[in-house]
């Protein structure tokens, strides 16, 4: 059984994910507020979704239409087990044919624009 019949099939395990998404969603860090911000007036034409439940991860950001993942990446990232898991999680929703991109805070704080630039071009390559 894969993660994602696990995750869908078990009704705990579900309600679990929704919980964690909907207390991430009610507690986002600055950088996450600010690209919310952004997105929703950014003309992007394309809707996003905060704190969306893929498979049994939950991604910051997605846009259904284009399946494509964005995820802001804090500080705990750069611990050498977050990477990996990252990279787990990335190669899995790949898998899935999702496209995710990644931003640290920095970025997405002191770049928004270019965030923006890159988001915009990776919708309508």
């Amino acid at each position: 059984m894969s993660d994602y019949d696990y995750a869908t099939s078990d009704p705990f395990y579900y309600g679990l994910l929704k919980q964690l998404a909907q207390e991430k969603k009610s507690n986002p860090t600055l950088a996450e507020c600010v690209l919310w911000e952004h997105l929703k007036k950014s003309q992007m034409g394309i809707p996003f979704r905060r704190q969306h439940i893929i498979d049994c991860y939950i991604a910051d950001f997605f846009c259904m239409p284009r399946k494509l993942v964005v995820e802001v990446d804090g500080g705990y990232h750069q611990l050498p087990e977050q990477v990996i898991s990252d990279e787990e999680r990335t190669k899995r929703l790949n898998q899935l044919g999702y496209k995710v991109i990644r931003f640290s805070n920095e970025e997405v704080l002191n770049d928004i624009e270019n965030v923006l630039k890159t988001i915009k071009h990776i919708l309508y390559e």
